[in-house]
Protein backbone atom coordinates (compact mmCIF):
# COMPACT_ATOMS: atom_id res chain seq x y z
CA UNK A 1 0.00 0.00 0.00
CA UNK A 2 2.75 2.20 0.11
CA UNK A 3 3.39 2.87 -3.45
CA UNK A 4 0.44 4.02 -3.35
CA UNK A 5 0.34 6.79 -1.66
CA UNK A 6 3.88 7.68 -2.59
CA UNK A 7 2.17 7.61 -6.25
CA UNK A 8 -0.37 9.92 -5.27
CA UNK A 9 2.28 12.25 -3.63
CA UNK A 10 4.43 12.82 -6.74
CA UNK A 11 0.95 13.29 -8.44
CA UNK A 12 -0.39 15.89 -5.58
CA UNK A 13 3.45 17.84 -6.32
CA UNK A 14 3.54 17.49 -9.60
CA UNK A 15 0.37 19.24 -9.73
CA UNK A 16 0.71 21.62 -7.50
CA UNK A 17 4.39 22.47 -9.57
CA UNK A 18 2.37 23.09 -12.85
CA UNK A 19 0.22 25.41 -10.24
CA UNK A 20 2.49 27.07 -9.29
CA UNK A 21 4.74 27.42 -13.25
CA UNK A 22 1.13 29.04 -14.24
CA UNK A 23 0.65 31.57 -11.71
CA UNK A 24 3.95 33.09 -11.45
CA UNK A 25 4.19 36.42 -13.20
CA UNK A 26 7.48 37.07 -15.15
CA UNK A 27 7.26 33.61 -17.23
CA UNK A 28 5.26 35.03 -20.12
CA UNK A 29 8.12 33.34 -22.53
CA UNK A 30 7.55 30.14 -21.30
CA UNK A 31 4.04 30.64 -20.67
CA UNK A 32 2.69 29.30 -23.94
CA UNK A 33 4.41 26.11 -23.47
CA UNK A 34 3.22 25.50 -20.18
CA UNK A 35 0.13 25.90 -20.97
CA UNK A 36 -0.01 23.73 -23.79
CA UNK A 37 2.01 21.06 -21.30
CA UNK A 38 -0.92 21.43 -18.44
CA UNK A 39 -3.88 21.40 -20.71
CA UNK A 40 -2.79 18.06 -22.03
CA UNK A 41 -1.98 16.59 -19.01
CA UNK A 42 -5.21 17.37 -17.17
CA UNK A 43 -6.95 14.16 -19.06
CA UNK A 44 -4.54 11.85 -17.94
CA UNK A 45 -4.60 13.80 -13.98
CA UNK A 46 -8.12 13.34 -13.97
CA UNK A 47 -7.58 9.32 -12.89
CA UNK A 48 -6.28 11.13 -9.54
CA UNK A 49 -10.10 11.56 -8.76
CA UNK A 50 -11.28 7.95 -8.97
CA UNK A 51 -7.75 7.06 -7.31
CA UNK A 52 -8.50 8.96 -4.33
CA UNK A 53 -11.83 7.94 -4.22
CA UNK A 54 -10.29 4.06 -3.76
CA UNK A 55 -8.22 5.43 -0.78
CA UNK A 56 -10.63 7.26 0.86
CA UNK A 57 -12.54 4.13 0.59
CA UNK A 58 -9.40 2.19 1.93
CA UNK A 59 -8.93 4.48 4.83
CA UNK A 60 -12.38 4.07 5.83
CA UNK A 61 -12.38 0.47 5.92
CA UNK A 62 -9.09 0.26 8.06
CA UNK A 63 -11.32 2.79 10.28
CA UNK A 64 -13.78 0.66 10.78
CA UNK A 65 -12.06 -2.91 10.77
CA UNK A 66 -9.36 -1.33 13.73
CA UNK A 67 -9.19 -3.02 16.59
CA UNK A 68 -9.77 -0.22 19.57
CA UNK A 69 -7.39 -0.19 22.20
CA UNK A 70 -8.95 1.52 25.54
CA UNK A 71 -7.94 2.22 28.60
CA UNK A 72 -6.13 -1.22 30.81
CA UNK A 73 -7.54 -3.58 27.82
CA UNK A 74 -4.02 -3.47 25.86
CA UNK A 75 -0.75 -3.27 26.47
CA UNK A 76 1.50 0.12 25.65
CA UNK A 77 3.06 -0.82 22.72
CA UNK A 78 -0.67 -2.25 21.27
CA UNK A 79 -1.51 1.38 22.34
CA UNK A 80 1.39 3.09 20.15
CA UNK A 81 0.31 1.03 17.53
CA UNK A 82 -3.20 2.18 17.55
CA UNK A 83 -2.40 5.87 17.79
CA UNK A 84 0.32 5.51 15.01
CA UNK A 85 -2.32 4.01 12.78
CA UNK A 86 -4.59 6.69 13.57
CA UNK A 87 -1.86 9.32 12.64
CA UNK A 88 -1.03 7.51 9.41
CA UNK A 89 -4.66 7.60 8.83
CA UNK A 90 -5.08 11.66 9.10
CA UNK A 91 -2.08 11.98 7.17
CA UNK A 92 -3.35 9.76 4.02
CA UNK A 93 -6.23 11.81 4.18
CA UNK A 94 -4.23 14.93 4.03
CA UNK A 95 -2.67 14.11 0.79
CA UNK A 96 -5.96 12.96 -0.50
CA UNK A 97 -7.48 16.06 -0.04
CA UNK A 98 -4.18 17.93 -1.13
CA UNK A 99 -4.64 16.23 -4.64
CA UNK A 100 -8.06 16.72 -5.04
CA UNK A 101 -7.59 20.13 -4.29
CA UNK A 102 -4.56 20.77 -6.50
CA UNK A 103 -6.36 19.27 -9.37
CA UNK A 104 -9.24 21.17 -8.94
CA UNK A 105 -7.81 24.23 -8.57
CA UNK A 106 -5.04 23.44 -11.63
CA UNK A 107 -8.17 22.58 -14.01
CA UNK A 108 -9.47 26.17 -13.01
CA UNK A 109 -6.01 28.11 -13.51
CA UNK A 110 -5.70 26.40 -16.75
CA UNK A 111 -8.95 26.66 -18.29
CA UNK A 112 -8.73 30.68 -16.96
CA UNK A 113 -5.47 30.84 -18.83
CA UNK A 114 -6.74 29.46 -21.82
CA UNK A 115 -9.69 31.48 -21.92
CA UNK A 116 -7.37 34.66 -21.13
CA UNK A 117 -4.95 33.96 -24.23
CA UNK A 118 -7.82 33.62 -26.43
CA UNK A 119 -9.34 37.14 -25.25
CA UNK A 120 -6.23 38.63 -26.43
CA UNK A 121 -5.96 37.13 -29.51
CA UNK A 122 -9.37 38.03 -30.19
CA UNK A 123 -8.49 41.56 -29.01
CA UNK A 124 -5.29 41.58 -31.07
CA UNK A 125 -7.53 40.82 -33.98
CA UNK A 126 -9.43 43.53 -33.57
CA UNK A 127 -6.19 46.16 -33.10
CA UNK A 128 -5.50 44.58 -36.31
CA UNK A 129 -8.26 45.23 -38.37
CA UNK A 130 -8.98 48.76 -37.19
Amino acid sequence: MALEWVLLGYVAGAEAIMLLLLTLPGLDPLRKGLIAVTHNALKPLLSVVPFCLFLLMDIYWKYETRPTCEGQSCTPTEHIRHEKSIMKSQRNALLIAAALIFYWLLFSVTNLVVRLQKLNQRVEKLKNQD
